[in-house]
């Protein structure tokens, strides 16, 4: 019988004592309701006839309930093939599954086929956490959408403010995740993706990605990468946590650095947020800027609060506003202070002394344009 089939597969199993996450079971078959009048006692017959044919994962028993209930699908719509995108629950005996019968099996019917260089990576990407949320029925149609790329040591894969249209996913070796300086904020490894931001959050690169190893590198592009995002929400959820993820280890990265004695560059870290980062850590330490226009300035923290300031000829809080104006210098926070200084009284309420220095900035903007 030609009728067309449909795909349900096990979305989530409480504890099912026949079958399991993920098995897949097939469904066929017409439902037609009929009368027939019967003349001669003038009265009228209504028949139900159905045809249907339920294809079990192999080597499981068949559940009578579960057949039951998919049955009841094909009577609903009538026809398997007008069974739309739904999700739906067995009756339930000492457990329970619910089934969905997905867009995917729409979305990737027409994939191509998976070259032989990916297919040799196959159970290599398949240990990867990305592919992990992939339905094992479809992971070779959508790795097949990857193009693969291999760099040298020293390449550029994107640079930072370059239009984002790819997704990426490390193979083998590593990379440098590099900032505006080119100074090295984070490595990636085997597994890990990169470029992903720029897709979802429709905006362009925002870090390098130089080649610290010789890497192989799987590529996608957006429309494919949308694609994949739409039909597996699962991924969406991937992305989620690895933000987070990355969130809290840099901000850990911050507070180690604040903790050990950080450095860097006004270019980098504009002077209003250095100083913000201190105060909210309340931090006790001393912050050396140098490089100024005016030579070095050297602040003093006591638990986030400004104790003593210096720049040039100006000290207190003129020094503080002075180097508010400031957009370059190499600046080192210590941990520490003296102790008669635990007894220096503060400059001023920090954000009031931020938000005047902010506002005076303004103004001597505002000047210069005029």
């Amino acid at each position: 019988m030609g009728f067309p089939k449909v795909t349900f597969h096990i979305v989530e199993n409480r504890s099912c004592p026949l079958y399991q996450y993920s098995d897949v079971f097939q469904l066929s078959g017409i439902a037609i309701p009929v009368s027939d009048r019967n003349k001669t006692e003038n009265t009228q017959e209504n028949f139900f006839i159905t045809t249907s044919i339920i294809s079990f994962p192999p080597g499981k028993e068949i559940c009578k309930i579960l057949n039951g209930d998919l049955n009841k699908i094909i009577i609903q719509y009538e026809r398997g093939d007008k069974i739309p995108v739904c999700m739906i629950s067995c009756s339930g005996c000492t457990g329970t599954i619910r089934l969905e019968h997905g867009k995917e099996e729409q979305v990737f019917r027409q994939g191509d086929t998976l070259s032989s260089e990916l297919a040799s990576m196959m159970h290599l990407l398949s240990s990867f956490a990305f592919f992990k949320n992939i339905d094992n029925r479809h992971l070779d149609t959508v790795i097949s959408l990857f193009k693969h790329n291999k760099y040298t040591v020293g390449d550029i894969v994107i640079r930072k403010g370059d239009p984002g249209g790819r997704f990426y996913i490390l193979v083998e070796g590593s990379v440098n995740v590099l900032n505006d300086a080119g100074i090295v904020i984070s490595a990636l490894k085997k597994g890990d993706v990169f470029g992903e931001m720029s897709l979802i959050c429709n905006e362009k690169v925002n870090a390098t990605i130089q080649v610290k190893e010789p890497a192989s590198i799987l590529y996608i592009d957006q429309e494919d990468f949308n694609k994949i995002i739409d039909v597996y929400p699962a991924i969406q959820l991937y992305f989620s946590r690895l933000m987070a993820e990355r969130l809290n280890k840099s901000n850990k990265i911050r507070a180690e650095d604040l903790a050990s004695g950080i450095t860097g560059n006004l270019s980098e870290i504009p002077a209003e947020d250095l100083f913000q980062t201190l105060n909210m850590n309340t931090k006790t330490g001393i912050l050396t800027i140098s490089d100024l226009s005016k030579g070095t300035a050297r602040f003093s923290f006591r638990q986030g609060a400004l104790i003593k300031a210096k720049y040039g000829e100006n000290s207190g809080d003129l020094a503080f506003y002075q180097i508010l104006k400031e957009n370059s210098g190499h600046f080192r926070f210590t941990p520490g202070i003296a102790a008669e200084d635990f007894a220096t009284p503060e400059i001023g309420f920090f954000m009031k002394l931020l938000m005047e220095g902010m506002r005076r900035l303004d103004e001597s903007k505002g000047q210069k344009t005029n």
